[in-house]
């Protein structure tokens, strides 16, 4: 059963750090490309950063460019958010998705979903 399982939210403060993993299990991610996006309640889940298969390609939102950076182990099968300089707007629940063929921000373009994890970023 093909399966992505996020972990490493939580409570941080103002200008803390957070790193996100999204683990599969099931099948093997060298070949999926991964996003990461968010959701806060009442708003449309929104593409934060992507990552192509082979880890040549990134793109992240303009909100977090310069704070947050993907990248991937393909060999723990494993893809990381590394989340810096966080802010209050950037808690929401988190998730990644995984697709075989498309690569990209939009929700839309990915057909495996995790269940998410929670940031919160609070004083």
């Amino acid at each position: 059963q093909l399966q992505l399982v996020e972990s490493g939210g939580g409570l941080v403060q103002p200008g803390g750090s957070l790193r996100l993993s999204c683990a599969a299990s099931g099948f093997t991610l060298d070949y999926y490309a991964i996003g990461w996006f968010r959701q806060v309640p009442g708003k449309e889940r929104e593409g934060v950063s992507c990552i192509s298969s082979s880890g040549g390609s990134t793109d992240y939102v303009d909100s977090v460019k310069g704070r947050f950076t993907i990248t991937r182990d393909n060999a723990k099968n494993t893809v990381y958010l590394q989340m810096n300089s966080l802010k209050p707007e950037d808690t929401a629940v988190y998730y990644c998705a995984a697709d075989p063929f498309r690569y990209g921000l939009k929700y839309g373009l990915y057909d495996y979903w995790g269940q998410g994890t929670q940031v919160t970023v609070s004083s």
